[in-house]
Formats: C-alpha cells, structure tokens, sequence
C-alpha cells in the first residue's frame, strides 16, 4: 500500500532522510523505531505532505504523492496522527468527530465510536482541548477512524499515556487492522510495538538500517533498548 524510495529531506542545510527505501503492505501494522532525531516524524510528515520531499518516490495505492496536497492526501485515505494529538480549541468532541469527511469504504459510525471511547461519548459536547491528554490521543485516533482513514500515519500514539490506556490504543489498532486498515506508527515503547505490529523498520542518522521482524525484535530487546537509550 506504501512505497517508499530513497527518500531524502531536510531543514534548511541539515539533513533529516538520507535515501529511505522502506514498504508497507495493505493490512500491516508497520513501526519506525530509533534514537530522538533519526528522522521518524519527519518520515511521516513527508508522507503526509506536510513536509517537503528533495528527492525520491513515496507512492500510495500505487499513486505518486509527488504533486499531491495533504488534503487531497487525506482524500485518498491517507490518516493524520500527529504527537500534538491536533485538537481544535473551538470545536467540540462531537465536531472534531461529524466534520472531517467520510474519504473510505468502512468509516467506523458514531455510535462505534462512542462505544470504542466511552469517554468521549461522555465528554462529547466539551471543547476538545478541556480533555486530559489520553482523552485528546483517543480523540485523534477516532476522528481518522470515522473518516474511514486507509493507512494511519500515527507519531508517538502511546507517549505520556498510563500504562491502561497504552492497552487500549494497543486494542484499538489491533481492531483497525483486523477490519483491514493500514498503520505506520513511530514508537519508541518496544513491548508496544512488537503487540500490535508485524515489522519495524529501525532508523539511524536519517537512514533505515535494519529491517526486523517481532521475533528479532524480541531476541535483541537488550541491545536495542540500550541502542535506543530506553
């Protein structure tokens, strides 16, 4: 579903990708893993459109995204899961959930929702940014969800989240994997990852290194987390 080669970007003179090659395939949970400025978010930005590509290809369903907007991104079933959680002060739960448009096959209705995050069905009429920062991660994972998102571009869902509420983004990916969504998620917690995901891609100094499955993950945990500086 996501291809992505020799992708390089950067700020100003410094360099933040150095040639990425790396795919996703339809219905896989996918991790990018490394050290704080490897280049993950960016990664994701550039997919995203949000941040501008200096070379390289990033295909989606076999579409070149060289010349296409991130709203038209959005339309083609691209998922926006920023860390900042992207929550509107003026708008309520409710409205971060009914304005965004229906762009896939399987927008997940309302009343799922709701029973996915009680809290936000208690909370649905509050200004989103009166949320705790838990409620506001679950507030932007369900607002791709009711959009009918295709692949989720998701940066650091589970950091600064209890130990339950790491559990219940956990489910909720499985969920959407299971009715075929795509994910593409940055996260430093590896037992988190290796839950919910079947790959992970690891990235040093702007580059992929390492490809690694969950059973190498797993026999490596030591290293990598010492690596990771965890």
């Amino acid at each position: 579903m996501l291809r992505i080669e020799a992708v390089s970007a950067g700020y100003g003179e410094a360099v933040a990708l150095r040639g990425v090659d790396l795919e996703v395939g339809a219905g896989q949970v996918v991790t990018l893993i490394g050290r704080n400025g490897a280049g993950k978010s960016t990664l994701l930005r550039c997919v995203m459109g949000l941040h501008p590509v200096r070379s390289g290809i990033i295909e989606f369903d076999g579409r070149n995204l060289a010349k296409i907007p991130t709203h038209r991104r959005a339309r083609l079933g691209l998922g926006w899961v920023p860390d900042d959680r992207g929550s509107y002060a003026t708008l309520s739960v409710a409205e971060h959930l009914t304005l965004p448009p229906v762009v896939g096959p399987q927008p997940w209705s309302l009343e799922r929702l709701y029973e996915t995050f009680p809290a936000l069905h208690q909370r649905r009429g509050s200004p989103a940014t009166k949320l705790s920062g838990g409620e506001q991660q679950m507030l932007a994972l369900a607002r791709v969800l009711r959009m009918g998102a295709r692949l989720l571009l998701c940066d650091e869902p589970t950091e600064g989240l209890s130990p339950l509420l790491v559990q219940q983004v956990g489910e909720i990916l499985r969920q959407a994997k299971q009715h075929g969504v795509t994910v593409l998620l940055v996260e430093q917690n590896l037992h988190f990852a290796t839950s919910v995901a079947d790959r992970h891609y690891l990235l040093a100094e702007g580059r992929v290194v390492e490809s690694l499955d969950n059973a190498e993950v797993l026999e490596r945990e030591p290293e990598l987390l010492a690596y990771l500086g965890i």
